[in-house]
């Protein structure tokens, strides 16, 4: 009955055609974000970059900066009601696009490394003349977060992590090397239904509701216009990235306030290429949440039981209800 269900659903819910699916340009070009875009042009590694970004300011200003760090297949866009509940609660809101990501240069070039990244954030934050931010970060964007508080302790008030990947050392426990050229040919075969599928077994828990959909297209839009292969490249760069620079093996350094907000049913982490053994032993985020709150002095930890690797998409209100908490 449940597949059935979710086979009716997805009939009524999912583009009539592939002519009716949205393609978006290199650039998420036809993408529309729920606040102005500004761009931050900078230089890094020889090249001219553009880092698109929102800054969104409360009508009641509470004093305090949050920034948004999106995950690998997501945008800044994806914090759409994160930032509603922020602002709502005085905070101030930047939201930027990573380099490689969205509406961002993605360059043909790039030793991507969470450093860089969290540099370039810090250079951003610094042409807005913002000193004291909390750091948030899902997803990847929960490595670089954690990575942004290591390199720039003096910059951060407090770091939240919502499903972080970088909790555990998957090369350490036998996962094979992946070159950047097979993630390349991965990437080139993104489809809506493969993307569909991962998103709605591992984000969401094995649940699919409409308001979803909005992100798988967002994602796979960009796959269907001519910026498909630089897209696919630089999703194999930062791949290479998220594998080969875990953080784990740094957290008793984070001496800040840490906020913790994590979906047990997450199982991000269990990559195909690992032999079932150690495949078994991946992705357990209810164990590697209680081991990362052991080794941070200042950590608080909420576990959301029923939810996946998006509890802010999956279960907006009641996530919202847990990082405002936090936060105070």
């Amino acid at each position: 009955m449940i597949k059935r269900a979710v086979l009716l659903f997805l009939l009524f819910t999912l583009p009539a055609s592939a002519q009716d699916a949205p393609v978006y340009g290199a650039r998420l070009e036809g993408f529309d974000y729920p606040h102005p875009v500004q761009i931050f042009r900078f230089t890094s590694q020889k090249t001219p970059m553009e880092m698109a970004y929102m800054d969104v300011k409360p009508s009641k200003p509470n004093g305090r900066t949050v920034v948004l760090l999106h995950g690998k297949n997501f945008c800044a866009a994806t914090w759409e009601g994160t930032i509603a509940a922020l602002t709502g609660a005085g905070y101030r809101v930047i939201a930027p696009d990573q380099v490689g990501f969205c509406k961002s240069t993605k360059p043909a070039h790039y030793q991507y490394s969470f450093e860089q990244l969290a540099a370039n954030t810090k250079a951003l934050l610094d042409s807005l003349g913002i000193s004291r931010v909390t750091i948030m970060g899902h997803s990847m964007g929960g490595m670089l977060a954690t990575r942004f508080a290591l390199t720039f302790p003096q910059v951060t008030e407090q770091l939240v992590s919502v499903n972080p990947l970088g909790l555990e050392d998957g090369r350490a426990k036998g996962v094979p090397w992946g070159s950047v050229d097979e993630n390349y040919k991965a990437a080139l075969n993104t489809t809506a239904d493969s993307a569909r599928e991962y998103q709605r077994t591992v984000y969401y828990a094995g649940i699919w509701k409409p308001e979803y959909e909005k992100w798988v297209q967002m994602q796979v839009g960009m796959y269907r216009g001519a910026g498909k292969e630089i897209m696919a490249w630089n999703s194999a760069l930062t791949s290479e990235m998220i594998a080969t620079q875990p953080v784990v093996h740094e957290l008793e350094r984070l001496k800040m306030p840490v906020l913790l907000l994590i979906g047990d049913k997450d199982t991000t982490g269990r990559s195909n290429r690992a032999p079932k053994e150690v495949q078994a032993t991946l992705g357990n985020f209810p164990a590697m949440s209680e081991a990362a709150k052991a080794r941070i002095p200042t950590a608080k930890l909420v576990r959301f039981a029923d939810m996946g690797h998006s509890p802010q998409i999956q279960d907006p209100a009641r996530f919202h209800a847990a990082l405002l908490s936090g936060l105070r």
